[in-house]
C-alpha cells in the first residue's frame, strides 16, 4: 500500500480540483444571499433527486455501515433502511410545507407555535449546533479513510478533509453544493455498486458469507447479533436523523414545488433503501478475509490492501463524494440557520442584505472551525451520529410533529418536547446498563418528549394567533435576506394554511 499512498493522495486532490471547477461554473448564478443560501428556490426534480441522495448516503451510511456491518452483518443494512422509513415519513408528513416558503426550520418551528421568538431562537441554536455535528461526522468518517490511504497524520486528514468540500462551497454556496452533490451521488453509487461484485466475486459470492461469517451476523438485519430493541433503536435514530436534520428542510425550502418535493423524495428514498444492502455486503465480507482489523477500517482496507490500485482510486472516489456531498449539505444548512436566525436572536436585527454574500462566506469559515472542534474527542462514526442524534434531534422531531398536527399543542409544550427529550437522552448516555439495553437512548428519549409536550401543553393555554398572521410576521422578518419584496416572499402564491 505504501507505493500507492502517493497515487490514491493524487486522486483525492483531482476530485477535489474537480469539485472546485463545478463550483466556479455555478457561482456565476449567484447574484444575491438568496441565490447563494437557497439557490434562487428553483430545485428541479433531478437535481433534488441528486442532491437528496448523495446526502443520504454520507459517512455513516457508507463507511460507517461497511464498518458497522464488519462487526454486525446485515445490521449494517439498518442504517440505510432507517434512512429510508425517515425519507417517506418526510415525505408524507411534511413535503406540503414548501408552499409557505420557509428559509430554515427553526423558522418553520416556531411558524407552528405562533410566531413564538423563544421557540424560534431556542431552536435555532440547536439546530446550528445539530448541524455542525453532521458536519462534525463527516469530516471524522472522510479523515479515517484519507489518513489509511495515505498514511498521512489523522489531525491532518481532518484539515484536509474539512478544506476538501469547504473549498467550492465557499466559491458557489448552495448551488455548487447541489451540483457537485448530483456528481457525487452518481459516482458513489457506482463505486459501491462495483466494489461489491468485485468482493463477492473475490470470496466466491454470497454463498461464502453465508458459510464462513457467524450465523448471528448472517441472521435477519443482524437482529441475533445486536439484539431486537438495539436494533430497533438504530433504525429509529437513523429515521429521526432525516426527519429532523436541517439539510433535509432545507430541500424541502429551495425545491421549485410541493410536487417536485414528494417524487424526489420518494425516489430518494427507494434508491437509498436499495443501497443500504451494498454496505453490508462488503462489511461481511472484509471480515471474511480479514477478522483482525479495526471495524473502522474494513472499508479502506478493500480500497487499498485487496484490490489493485485502480479499483482503489474508483473506491476511493466513491467514498470521498459520500463524505464530501453529505459534508457539503450539512454545511450550507448550518451557515443558513447561522445567518437566519441565530443572528437575529443576539443582535436584534437581520444581516444587511447587499452583504449577505459575503457575511455568508464569513460564516462559513466560522462554522467550519467549530465542526472541526467537534471531532478532535471522538473516532466512532456510528456511535457518535446515534448519541448526537438521540441528545439533540428527539425533541425537535416530537415538537414539530404536535406543533403541525395538534391544534391544542403551546409554545411551553413545544419547549417541554425540546428539553426533555434531550435530559433524558443526555441521563441515559450515563448509564452503560442503560444503553446495553436499549443500544442508544432515542426511544426513551421520543417518549418522554411526546409525553412531556402533551401535558405540558394541556396544562398551559392555548394561543390563538392565525396562521396567516404568522406568515406574514415571519415573511417580515425574512425580507432583509431576501432579495424579493415582502409582497413576494411568498413565491408560489401556496400560503394557505
Amino acid at each position: 500500500m505504501e507505493n500507492n499512498q502517493g497515487i490514491y493522495l493524487g486522486v483525492f486532490i483531482a476530485f477535489t480540483i474537480l469539485m472546485i471547477v463545478v463550483g466556479l461554473w455555478v457561482s456565476r448564478k449567484v447574484k444575491s444571499g438568496e441565490d447563494f443560501l437557497m439557490g434562487g428556490r428553483g430545485l428541479s426534480l433531478p437535481l433534488l433527486i441528486g442532491t437528496t441522495i448523495a446526502t443520504l448516503v454520507g459517512t455513516g451510511s457508507s463507511m460507517g455501515a461497511v464498518g458497522f456491518a464488519y462487526t454486525n452483518g446485515w445490521a449494517g443494512a439498518l442504517y440505510g433502511i432507517g434512512g429510508s422509513i425517515g425519507m417517506f415519513v418526510l415525505l408524507l408528513l411534511f413535503a406540503d410545507v414548501r408552499k409557505y416558503n420557509f428559509m430554515t426550520y427553526s423558522e418553520e418551528l416556531s411558524f407552528y407555535f405562533g410566531g413564538n421568538k423563544l421557540i424560534k431562537g431556542l431552536t435555532s441554536i440547536i439546530l446550528y449546533i445539530a448541524s455542525i455535528g453532521w458536519l462534525g461526522a463527516h469530516i471524522m468518517g472522510g479523515s479515517l479513510y484519507l489518513s489509511w490511504i495515505t498514511g498521512m497524520d489523522p489531525l491532518l486528514a481532518k484539515i484536509i478533509t474539512a478544506l476538501g468540500f469547504a473549498v467550492y462551497t465557499f466559491i458557489g454556496g448552495y448551488l455548487a453544493v447541489v451540483y457537485t452533490d448530483t456528481i457525487q451521488g452518481v459516482i458513489l453509487f457506482l463505486g459501491f455498486i462495483l466494489l461489491t461484485v468485485l468482493t463477492l466475486t473475490k470470496i466466491g459470492g454470497y454463498s461464502h458469507i453465508s458459510r464462513e461469517a457467524p450465523a448471528e451476523m448472517v441472521s435477519f438485519l443482524g437482529v441475533e447479533q445486536m439484539g431486537v430493541i438495539p436494533a430497533v433503536s438504530l433504525a429509529v435514530v437513523i429515521a429521526v436523523g432525516v426527519l429532523a436534520t436541517p439539510s433535509y428542510r432545507h430541500r424541502i425550502y429551495s425545491s421549485d414545488s410541493t410536487s417536485t418535493v414528494k417524487k424526489g423524495f420518494l425516489v430518494s428514498g427507494i434508491l437509498f433503501v436499495l443501497f443500504s444492502f451494498f454496505p453490508s455486503i462488503i462489511g461481511m465480507a472484509a471480515h471474511i478475509m480479514n477478522p483482525d482489523i479495526e471495524a473502522g477500517y474494513a472499508f479502506p482496507y478493500l480500497a487499498t490492501e485487496v484490490f489493485p490500485v485502480w479499483i482503489g482510486a474508483i473506491v476511493l472516489t466513491a467514498g470521498l463524494s459520500a463524505t464530501m456531498s453529505s459534508g457539503s449539505s450539512d454545511f450550507i444548512a448550518a451557515v443558513t440557520i447561522l445567518l437566519g436566525d441565530v443572528y437575529q436572536v443576539f443582535t436584534g436585527k437581520n444581516p444587511e442584505k447587499e452583504k449577505m454574500i459575503v457575511y455568508s462566506r464569513i460564516a462559513l469559515v466560522i462554522t467550519l472551525v467549530i465542526a472541526f472542534l467537534f471531532t478532535l474527542g471522538s473516532n466512532s462514526i456510528i456511535g457518535y451520529i446515534s448519541n448526537f442524534v438521540s441528545t439533540v434531534m428527539s425533541g425537535l422531531l416530537v415538537a414539530s410533529i404536535l406543533g403541525k398536527f395538534w391544534p391544542r399543542v403551546t409554545w411551553q409544550g413545544g419547549l417541554a418536547s425540546l428539553l426533555c427529550g434531550s435530559i433524558t437522552s443526555f441521563l441515559l448516555l450515563q448509564s452503560p446498563k442503560s444503553l446495553a439495553f436499549w443500544g442508544n437512548p432515542i426511544l426513551p428519549s421520543l417518549a418522554v418528549a411526546l409525553f412531556a409536550g402533551v401535558v405540558v401543553s394541556l396544562l398551559t393555554p392555548h394561543n390563538n394567533i392565525s396562521k396567516e398572521d404568522v406568515l406574514k410576521k415571519l415573511a417580515k422578518d425574512r425580507e432583509m435576506i431576501n432579495t424579493s419584496s415582502s409582497d413576494e416572499v411568498f413565491g408560489n402564491k401556496e400560503i394557505t394554511p
